[in-house]
């Protein structure tokens, strides 16, 4: 009896453990989809590893993207649901593979259990990458035209995916997005790609291209129309937005750069210029335009003009979209910004010590649209207070300024008082295209009274004094620049109003900026100049040179370097000044500088004795621009001396 229940117990075992076997070798075992199945702890998210085959990195990251979303939703799933997300986890890096142009590829995910939970083991054999070997772009609509002929070439020739390349779904994408752009940019604002397909030749793995972009007329702009305005005269747009009606063809650039010119103003808070999609919707039937594109600058449609989402009926649709030309009124809506502003600051400097500041701003004046400043300034060298009108800028992009000035000023053991009035004609444009590059320009006329006294010397003067300087500036960034120049060129003429005493002026200065590695850079600055009088006639005292300073030359007190009278430091005749400094950047706010700056102020080049400052000091940048804190060893006075500038504004 024993030995039979042995024999039973032991056939027992034998069988289970065949069962056991058996489901086991029916869990490896992959079904027809390329998919094994194993049984797993609930509410665990399997281990996922992929073998790739040779993909590329990227197309590698694309597939473990995918895998992984839907590994996380294995959690709290019953074993029909398992069974499911492992499907879906095979079929989508099968796709993730033919997004990036493998579409004949092998694809296995084995699941088996360890002591942690489930894993899936994902081999990817891709097979061979497809490349483009056809590619059909057609244009219709006014773009078709002979008069675009050029312009058509130009487009193909931009064409991203060319033949022979890798397919990828995103830049096949991304090539669509940009030919539309490219013309939908310029005359076509309602152009939009009516057919694309990429017709996939698996066995051959090629893909062939077809796009059919339909440009729709040529768009001309129309009358101009304004929204918004309230206390800012309307007929202020006109000085920036400039244009024949009827005639100057759509260019999405110039309505950008008409929306940036009067943002720049005091006048508004907010602009937004683009075409009058309802005259469109006047031109065509409202219903078939639902899927017309962004026309200008905001992001309204046609379809959000007309307020329906009707199905549409493309037969005057389609006619308007034949035509040649089609005029559209350009529409202006603003928000207009507060009329008064008061701004107060505080800062202490290293040159001039503590110094307090104040403006008053009224940007509409007797219901005109001209812009008032006044303020006032005080520090222990300079006191001073302002009153300015400044005017919009005319139909050539210049602007007008007509000002007064109350100023005094000791410095160096040389007080002057001063009044004067003048008036600034300016002007600010950009290079052509998307140049970097912008140009600035300053004519100038002032009469002033000024009252003279250094030592024992005391004088009155009246003068008059024409000026015009020019300026480029070709910078990466204009308050921290990293990679650049800017480049000066001024002139100054004027005489004595009590006897024809003439005298001129010559300035010039520049500065460049190298970037080094991440983020140090070397940076050179110069600046030179003359000046010539009738015999030993007094100028203006700003019109001869002085320097030394946190700006200039560091190591020396403020205006310290000019033509010595007695105990007083005045103007003099010429000037030379250059520097060179190496800034090393720990963290992209951070950084120290060292640096060599030398020159000196005299009567002429030739008598100048050569002032050098050699130091070092803290950087910090900030969006209103850098902070230097420097420590400067004078070589002619044989001082170290701290410099720097901090400033708080409310």
């Amino acid at each position: 009896m024993a030995a039979n229940a042995q024999l039973r117990f032991g056939l027992l075992v034998w069988v289970l453990a065949c069962l056991l076997m058996g489901c086991a070798a029916r869990v490896n075992q992959p079904d027809a989809e390329g998919v094994s199945k194993a049984a797993a702890p609930p509410n665990a998210v399997p281990e996922v590893t992929i073998d790739p085959g040779g993909v590329p990195p990227a197309v590698l990251q694309a597939v473990t993207s995918s895998v992984t979303r839907i590994a996380q939703l294995s959690q709290d799933q019953d074993g029909g649901e398992i069974e499911r997300l492992r499907r879906r986890a095979r079929d989508v890096t099968i796709a993730a593979l033919a997004t990036e142009g493998y579409f004949s590829p092998h694809v296995t995910l084995e699941a088996n259990v360890d002591q942690f939970g489930e894993t899936w083991d994902i081999v990817i054999r891709p097979g061979e990458r497809a490349t483009i070997r056809e590619v059909d772009i057609v244009f219709e609509g006014a773009i078709a035209g002979e008069a675009f002929e050029e312009r058509r070439q130009r487009l193909l020739r931009d064409w991203s995916l060319r033949e022979g390349a890798p397919f990828r779904n995103d830049e096949w994408e991304s090539a669509k997005r940009d030919l539309l752009g490219s013309v939908a940019g310029v005359d076509f604002a309602l152009a939009r790609i009516t057919h694309s397909r990429a017709l996939v030749d698996a066995p051959a793995a090629a893909v062939d291209l077809d796009v059919v972009v339909t440009s729709g007329p040529q768009i001309l702009l129309g009358e101009l129309e304004t929204e918004g305005f309230d206390k800012v005269p309307s007929s202020l747009v006109s000085r920036y937005v400039r244009y024949q009606p009827g005639s100057t063809p759509y260019d999405r650039r110039q309505l950008v750069s008409w929306q940036q010119e009067l943002q720049r103003t005091v006048f508004f808070s907010a602009i937004d210029i683009n075409l009058e999609t309802r005259e469109v919707v006047r031109q065509i039937d409202a219903s078939a335009v639902e899927s017309a594109p962004q026309i200008g600058t905001s992001a309204a449609t046609v379809a959000e003009a007309t307020g329906t989402d009707a199905p549409p009926r493309t037969g005057r649709f389609a006619r308007f979209m034949q035509q040649e030309q089609a005029v559209v009124p350009v529409k202006v809506t603003v928000t207009e910004a507060d009329r008064h502003r008061l701004d107060l600051g505080l800062g202490i400097d290293s040159d001039v010590g503590l110094r307090a500041e104040a403006m008053y701003r009224q940007n509409v004046v007797f219901g005109r649209a001209v812009e008032l400043q006044t303020g006032a300034g005080i520090d222990r060298k300079r006191q001073m207070a302002f009153a300015d009108v400044l005017l919009p800028p005319n139909s050539r992009g210049y602007r007008d300024k007509f000002g007064l000035l109350a100023e005094h000023t000791d410095i160096e053991g040389q007080d002057v008082r001063k009044v004067a009035g003048g008036w600034v004609r300016s002007q600010t444009r950009h290079a052509a295209g998307d140049s970097r590059v912008q140009f600035e320009t300053n004519l100038s006329v002032t009469a002033g009274y000024e009252k003279v006294r250094y030592g024992n010397v005391a004088y009155d003067l009246p003068s008059i004094v024409g000026a015009w300087e020019w300026l480029r500036r070709d910078v990466d960034n204009r308050y921290n620049p990293r990679s650049g120049n800017v480049v000066a060129f001024g002139v100054g003429a004027g005489t004595a109003l009590d006897g024809f005493e003439p005298f001129t002026r010559l300035q010039a200065r520049g500065q460049y900026w190298w970037p080094i590695g991440e983020r140090d850079l070397l940076t050179v600055r110069g600046e030179v100049g003359k000046v010539w009088t009738h015999g030993s006639a007094n100028i203006p005292a700003n019109f001869g040179f002085r320097t030394g300073g946190a700006r200039t030359i560091r190591g020396y007190r403020y205006l310290s370097l000019g033509r010595d009278v007695g105990d007083a430091v005045i103007g003099a005749n010429a000037l030379a000044v250059a520097s060179i400094e190496y800034q090393h950047y720990f963290t992209d706010m951070f950084g120290v500088g060292f640096f060599v700056d030398a020159g000196d102020a005299a009567e002429d080049f030739r008598d100048m004795d050569i002032a050098v400052g050699v130091g070092t000091g803290l950087r910090v940048r900030t969006p209103a621009g850098p902070i230097f804190v420097d420590l400067a060893y004078a070589t002619r006075d044989k001082r170290l001396r701290l410099s720097f500038s901090l400033g708080i504004a409310f």
